[in-house]
């Protein structure tokens, strides 16, 4: 007699199925993290009707791509919601991934039926939600459930233009003999979840946790399965909320959305240029202005720099917002070729407002602040500073400095620190420049500039 099942092994990080459990999986390399789980058995192959096309015959719906009427969600996108595409939404807890999925099913809602599923919550607390948030539409159906057998039934029987679930790590399928949030159940659940928006082509906006070390939960063929991941940033304690793209398959997924969490939501914030420069601190000692690019969009950041005696043998490093190994590389590089000695001392490295980025443009700013702080040296006007410093000490070109220089004209700068290998006038507009080749020099200006 023929089994109908067999206890096999899947890895928790990748999703990788073995016949027999190991210490380490073979394909990702994680220790300890192959759990036992039942799969279905062999199944009749089924063979397709279908037969291939040239490319050329495959015809496109004109209404394909559905704007949301949330611009900075539309931004990061690319146009809207691509019908039959599904969408990964992750983030801290209290971020606010909830929130936006239940004000894009708003507006959808104002003109194609929405479907939005709740596992965590009960509709009464959705409905108080939707309250607070002016989200209340005839055309937006919710339901409290975690069978995604009953949910599959009720996308068929109500055919939605957008689906939203939060979130996949609550729900399970009764085919899969597990506890919902384990691996066979996310991959499975998604999965299936997939294929039906494909087949009734709706979009969907599916909600997932994160790990403790801020990854997304469940299997790493999640992040496979879906055609867009969004990952909404920001602290608890700051009001400003950054979302990213990580994987579009319709767009370019270097553009960011950037809302405010109010009182009635999450509010967009059309012009960010200026939101995480304080205007108060920027004539005191460690504190310098970047213009940093996101896609189409420049933002103007300030990084603040603090040196102090330590009080033990080795002194600390604290890095926040920047990317810690480019913070302690560009330390390395001040203590070598500019003579600094920084050993034993503190640094703390921060960017204003709770922006986090890594862009390479930011590395002449951070080792500024540390020499401004490091010296007690502030600076007396308003000059920024733009530029990759290489391990040599020499002071490589950066992408688009016409865009950059413009947000610094705009907001009023007076001058900027610029590469000299960037082919540029003396002046930009208003902004003078004071081109540089290498961090010896860039240091003898900005001294010279405060003497």
């Amino acid at each position: 007699m023929a089994k109908t099942s067999a206890i096999r092994y899947s890895c928790s990080n990748c999703g990788a199925v073995y016949f027999r459990w190991a210490g380490q999986c073979s394909e990702c390399g994680e220790w300890n993290s192959l759990c036992e789980g039942e799969f279905a058995g062999d199944h009749k192959k089924k063979h397709s009707n279908n037969s291939a096309i040239p490319i050329s015959e495959v015809t496109l719906k004109e209404d394909v791509i559905l704007p949301t009427g949330i611009d900075e969600f539309d931004r990061v996108l690319g146009r809207g919601l691509v019908l039959g595409a599904a969408i990964l939404l992750g983030g801290e807890p209290g971020i606010g991934k909830s929130t936006i999925a239940l004000q894009v099913a708003a507006q959808i809602a104002r003109t194609h039926r929405v479907l939005y599923v709740t596992g965590e919550e009960s509709l009464s607390q959705v409905r108080l939600r939707s309250d607070r948030l002016d989200a209340v539409s005839e055309n937006l159906y919710v339901i409290a459930e975690t069978d995604m057998e009953s949910i599959l039934a009720v996308i068929d029987r109500l055919l939605p233009v957008l689906v939203i679930l939060d979130s996949i790590q609550v729900v399970s399928h009764p085919a899969i003999p597990s506890v919902s949030g384990t691996v066979n159940q996310v991959r499975y659940c998604a999965s299936e979840l997939v294929k039906k928006l494909k087949m009734v082509g709706c979009a969907g906006i599916i909600v997932g946790h994160i790990t403790k070390d801020g990854s997304l939960a469940g299997p790493k063929v999640l992040e496979h399965l879906v055609d867009v991941i969004l990952y909404f940033e920001g602290e608890n304690g700051f009001q400003y909320r950054l979302l990213r793209s990580f994987k579009n398959r319709y767009s370019s997924t270097n553009e960011i959305g950037v809302f405010s969490m109010e009182e009635k939501g999450l509010q967009e914030i059309a012009n960010p240029s200026g939101l995480f420069v304080d205007q108060t601190t920027l004539n005191n000692p460690g504190s310098m202005v970047v213009p940093v690019a996101e896609g189409s969009r420049v933002f103007l950041v300030e990084v603040q720099a603090l040196v102090v005696e330590t009080g033990y043998g080795m002194g600390r490093r604290t890095i926040l917002g920047v990317d810690p190994n480019r913070g302690n590389l560009l330390i390395a590089a001040v203590e070598k070729i500019v003579g600094l000695k920084l050993s034993s001392k503190d640094i703390i490295l921060n960017i204003v407002g709770g922006y986090k980025t890594a862009e390479p443009a930011l590395d002449l700013g951070v080792v500024m602040a540390i020499f401004s702080s490091g010296h007690d040296l502030p600076i007396k006007r308003r000059i920024a500073v733009l530029g990759e410093v290489g391990l040599t000490g020499e002071i490589r070109s950066v992408p688009q400095i016409d865009r950059r220089l413009g947000e610094l004209e705009k907001l009023g700068f007076e001058a900027c620190f610029v590469p000299k290998r960037n082919p540029l006038d003396e002046t930009f507009g208003k902004v003078k420049l004071i081109r540089v080749e290498s961090l010896q020099e860039s240091l003898r200006r900005l001294s010279e500039i405060n003497s």
